[in-house]
């Protein structure tokens, strides 16, 4: 069996007993199970927040006053963030090295942030601003565009910090628990309003008011997310330096000497521009569903354009159940 190096900063997969000097590992050691899942729990959090962005977001927009036509140009502001911000992440949190850890210091950072707009974003018409005005459409686009931009930030030492840490042997169960608590944190963002709703919760507002129970829905979303990141800042210990570079087979230094993002952009494999066609192409669809379906079972079950109404609001909730109905026949089918 693997044991991980002894090292005055002990790595995160712990031993009862102090290893022998020949059962150093060449590669990474098995991790115990709870480790695994502080690093793989976290993506419920995450896509709690992706997943009510989604399907809550052309409702938000269109109930403080947003024209229908124009939801595009709400809408193309969080992908525009994730292009950039992404690699930025993975590229400058690889040199990242610090008594925090190596990818923990951008959750540490991000988590809050992107719970604190999570909570202000349904709040976008509570503020006086005035049903349709400038202020209230502009304030909603810049909360947007931050919550996408911590979101990004949030997910990405999740998915990094498993080619750090786990091995190959374990690599399958990490990326698999990952995507099973992603689902479940996108089930539960997507089903929020339809069950406060249910219980009582208001699911309407007065005009250019976000209704309680999608307000609510965030604030569940926000705790729950910041909760998650806190306990996996403070359950996992990355490994330093050193350990890294002995489990990984490469020098110490090597992180010191990165290539610029255009070089390993020029320089990717086939696969690589073999999947981003694929991609784009299904991320079109995506985009249209994401804008326009509340509008459209809006106008076509409750026939109302009528953002303020209980039928509109009604097929807000409507919309995040059908996701729900998605998510699990993804989840079957996959």
């Amino acid at each position: 069996m693997n044991q991980p190096a002894v090292h005055p900063n002990k790595p995160i997969a712990d031993v009862s007993s102090k290893p022998k000097t020949s059962t150093i590992a060449n590669s990474l050691p098995n991790l115990p199970l709870k480790t695994i899942f502080a690093i793989t729990f976290g993506f419920c959090g995450v896509n709690m927040a992706f997943s009510l962005q989604s399907s809550q977001m052309s409702r938000i927009f269109q109930t403080i006053g947003a024209d229908p036509t124009k939801l595009g140009l709400f809408f193309i502001l969080p992908p525009l963030a994730g292009l950039f911000v992404q690699p930025l992440v993975g590229k400058y949190s690889d040199r990242t090295w610090t008594r925090f850890g190596r990818r923990m210091p951008y959750l540490l950072f991000s988590a809050p942030l992107a719970a604190l707009v999570m909570v202000l974003l349904p709040n976008a018409g509570s503020f006086g601003f005035g049903y349709a005005s400038t202020a209230a459409l502009l304030f909603g686009a810049i909360v947007i565009l931050f919550m996408d931009l911590s979101s990004n930030v949030c997910m990405q030492p999740f998915r990094m910090i498993i080619g750090d840490m786990v091995n190959e042997n374990q690599k399958d169960k990490a990326w698999s628990w990952q995507q099973a608590f992603s689902n479940l944190g996108g089930v539960l963002a997507t089903i929020l309003p339809f069950v406060l709703t249910y219980f009582g919760v208001a699911n309407t507002a007065q005009k250019g008011v976000v209704p309680l129970s999608v307000r609510i829905a965030f604030y569940i979303g926000a705790i729950i997310l910041l909760g998650i990141s806190a306990y996996t800042i403070h359950t996992v210990k990355e490994y330093d330096p050193d350990t890294y570079a002995l489990y990984h087979h490469i020098d110490p230094e090597q992180h010191k000497h990165t290539k610029p993002i255009w070089q390993l952009v020029k320089e990717a494999p086939k696969a690589f521009w073999e999947v981003a066609l694929v991609q784009l192409f299904a991320w079109i669809g995506i985009q249209y569903m994401w804008t326009y379906t509340t509008g459209a079972i809006a106008e076509n079950v409750w026939h109302t354009t009528n953002a303020a109404s209980a039928g509109y609001q009604a097929a807000g909730n409507w919309y995040g159940i059908l996701t729900f109905i998605q998510s699990m026949a993804a989840v079957l089918y996959g």
